[in-house]
């Protein structure tokens, strides 16, 4: 099975950096005839060209929910997501894009999930996180390995215990 891991966000944009960073610490982690990991600002219908021939897509990214303490990880499949979800920047052009990909019979990926990590600011101009987003990144990389199947590379700090996960994931 072919899998890619794509962290998406801005780089430039504090919090909204989170994905690009968990996929930072990925690169090169994995058997690169199985998994391939990615970093882009790419949205909307250019996350297709990034996502056709893979079986599997694990997609990291930032996310501010009314309410949602900062640092949570959430889980979430498509399925999950109201197609006018206005919480999650990507959200909405992540399913048009995928919507549009079933329609023209595209290659798409079988298996879609999303982690999304709760974040405080993402209009910041800054190149690092929160204090509270920055100490959620190991828990994210433990999430992603876990759900690729493979077991925790060694030099990857993984904190082990129960996955953190929100009442709607």
């Amino acid at each position: 099975m072919r899998i890619l891991v794509l962290g998406l966000g801005n780089p430039i944009l504090s919090d909204d950096s989170v994905g690009l960073k968990v996929a930072q610490a990925l690169k090169g982690r994995f058997d690169e005839q199985k998994v391939t990991v990615v970093e882009s600002s790419a949205s909307g219908l250019d996350l297709l060209d990034l996502i056709l021939g893979y079986e599997k897509l694990v997609v990291i990214d930032a996310i501010k929910t009314e309410g949602g303490k900062v640092g949570n990880i959430h889980r979430f499949v498509p399925e999950d997501f109201d197609a006018t979800s206005p919480h999650w920047p990507h959200a909405i052009d992540l399913l048009t894009a995928l919507d549009l990909g079933k329609k023209l019979s595209l290659h798409l990926p079988r298996q879609i999930v999303i982690f999304a990590i709760e974040v405080a600011d993402v209009t910041t101009f800054g190149e690092e996180c929160t204090p509270e987003v920055e100490r959620a990144i190991p828990k994210a990389l433990e999430m992603v390995v876990s759900e690729i199947g493979e077991s925790p590379p060694q030099d990857i700090a993984v904190r082990k215990g129960s996955r953190q996960r929100s009442p709607e994931g």
